[in-house]
């Protein structure tokens, strides 16, 4: 069996846009290259992924159980719900994460669709060894997905026209983004994309 390419969208979410919760700066500008991205593997027939942060109302992810983060993304809020501009297709495989209070989860590898199954178990399913990574944010989720991905022998292509940062401290998706090439990832965009496909 070919070997095959995927795509993952992660956390591109109402509570991560700027009017949001817990807003990633300029989260909303990366929803129509996404969008881009969503339209070419589809073309291809490729699996497209999406992540979406699932939290309980008590975790110990928020600040006021001891975490860092405000309250966000809590289960079947307005804020947990994809960007209304996100064209998720029907064909992608949703998959959610978050749900333990005791953990944080921000990697995509801590996902599971609805039936309780991970991230890695389609990935094997489908046969795909190779990961085209969009989302928010560039320095939480999408650097511990990347990291995770690496470690579990999968080729990963950072989309850095599509990804965007929290930065808590100012240069955080700069030294993640450093972090995560280092590690093996390889930088792409929409120019880059076409051709590798």
């Amino acid at each position: 069996m070919k070997l095959k390419k995927a795509l993952l969208i992660v956390d591109v979410q109402n509570d991560f846009s700027p009017e949001g919760a817990l807003a990633v700066p300029q989260g909303d500008k990366i929803v129509p290259i996404i969008n881009k991205y969503i339209k070419i593997f589809l073309k291809r027939k490729l699996p497209i992924f999406a992540t979406r942060d699932w939290h309980p109302r008590k975790t110990r992810h928020f600040k006021k159980f001891g975490g860092v983060w405000p309250v966000h993304c809590v289960q079947n809020t307005k804020g947990s719900a994809f960007h209304p501009k996100l064209r998720v297709p029907k064909e992608a495989i949703l998959l959610y994460k978050g749900m333990d209070p005791k953990k944080d989860s921000y990697s995509a590898f801590h996902a599971e669709d609805a039936n309780g199954m991970g991230l890695s178990t389609w990935l094997k399913i489908l046969g795909i060894n190779e990961l085209y990574i969009a989302g928010l944010a560039t320095d939480y989720c999408i650097k511990f997905s990347t990291h995770d991905a690496v470690k579990k022998g999968l080729k990963v292509r950072l989309l850095m026209d599509a990804i965007k940062g929290v930065n808590l401290r100012p240069k955080d998706s700069e030294e993640a983004i450093k972090e995560m090439v280092k590690a093996g990832a390889k930088r792409a965009d929409l120019k880059t994309m076409e051709e590798r496909l």
